[in-house]
């Protein structure tokens, strides 16, 4: 899929993914790339950051950079509004009364999904070489990067065929919905960067995040840890410094331990960045020389896949299943008709079984380095 390069900033709330992406956003223009910084956190503090008011269509904030709010509630109102009066009068044709057409046109969360489809828009047919968005906190990201394949599924199963054939505004959402999965899973153009602070209860957010993300298949390329206490020696206050200093470096030990991903640092400053100067200096900080978009900032692309399939000597076949499990992690298991339901920590995806093991049953389960592995046994 051609287009830009896109960088999907998230975290805890209060972390400070805003400011990060923004700075990544100011040294990507800085390098003489043509950068989008948009906005799909309902907060829209990204103007704020940049210190200058912000709109949905983007504007330029300095040489290559630009910056946008996407403004789901503008996009219903043009968008969905349409498409659904044209639901309501095809479902109407088929015997549906006017109530039950209006009950069945509601799709869950179709503001964020407009959200992102305008993300996707930019980013393929926008003049950015990257489009880097700063996304809403953790929970809602997750929700939100799960919509394209859970609308498109609701979609699907709602509405039957002979309608889905003469629905040209249902066309088109199917479309976008298509496009819009392609460019979330495709590791060589879309990929996450979890912002945290070195809290224990954020890291162990974060984990269960990472997780979520590789059962969604998308590509998480690396870590930021933020707001590090600096290291100081002098002073009345050096002591407690150091102590929390200690505490937090403890902390990013055993998430380092825990996961292949880089963990970044960047510590805490004095004055709030705003504007592009002070952006440039935090990514300096974060980024010192290298590009933003290069290892060890950003992998090759040669991401695992989510499933990988090998034959057993003996008979049999076991499946594993590329995610980044912990021993605190819950986890649960069940067969579906020809799919495999997987749950991690109350994240569920329905993984479509590779057809020489549908006529197969699972016959253990365990977790190492590969992530989470399946043996089948049974008869082809």
């Amino acid at each position: 899929m051609a287009g830009a390069r896109v960088l999907l900033f998230t975290g805890k709330g209060g972390v400070g993914k805003t400011t990060l992406a923004a700075a990544t956003g100011a040294r990507l223009a800085v390098g003489g790339r043509k950068v989008l910084v948009a906005s799909a956190d309902p907060a829209h503090s990204l103007g704020d950051v940049f210190g200058r008011p912000l709109t949905h269509e983007p504007s330029e904030v300095d040489t290559c950079l630009y910056a946008a709010h996407v403004d789901a509630r503008e996009l219903v109102d043009k968008s969905w509004q349409d498409i659904r009066r044209q639901l309501r009068s095809w479902l109407a044709g088929v015997g549906l009364d006017e109530l039950d057409a209006e009950e069945l046109t509601v799709l869950p969360g179709v503001d964020e999904l407009l959200a992102l489809t305008e993300v996707a828009r930019l980013a393929r047919y926008g003049p950015w070489e990257v489009v880097v968005v700063d996304c809403g906190p953790t929970a809602e990201t997750l929700r939100l990067l799960a919509l394209p394949e859970a609308v498109a599924t609701y979609v699907d199963r709602l509405l039957m065929p002979a309608v889905r054939a003469n629905a040209a505004a249902l066309g088109r959402l199917a479309k976008h919905l298509g496009e819009l999965r392609r460019l979330l899973v495709n590791p060589n153009v879309t990929s996450v960067r979890l912002v945290l602070t070195p809290e224990r209860l954020v890291v162990a957010e974060t984990r269960r995040t990472l997780a979520a993300l590789a059962l969604r298949g998308i590509r998480v390329d690396s870590l930021v840890a933020n707001r590090l206490v600096p290291r100081s020696r002098w002073g009345p206050a050096a002591s407690w410094l150091r102590i929390r200093r200690a505490e937090q470096d403890a902390v990013l030990s055993e998430l380092d331990a825990s996961t292949p991903l880089r963990v970044h640092q960047v510590e805490h400053r004095a004055a709030e960045p705003v504007g592009v100067g002070p952006l440039l200096e935090l990514a300096a900080d974060l980024y010192g020389d290298a590009d933003p978009l290069a290892a060890p900032f950003a992998d090759s692309g040669d991401a695992r896949p989510l499933l990988e399939l090998h034959p057993l000597e003996g008979g049999g076949h076991e499946l594993a299943i590329a995610l980044p499990l912990t021993d605190s992690a819950e986890l649960d298991l069940a067969r579906v008709g020809d799919d495999l339901a997987v749950t991690v920590d109350g994240v569920r995806r329905l993984v479509a079984l590779p057809v020489l093991l549908r006529s197969y049953t699972v016959a253990d389960a365990y977790i190492d380095d590969r992530g989470l592995v399946l043996r089948f046994e049974g008869q082809e």
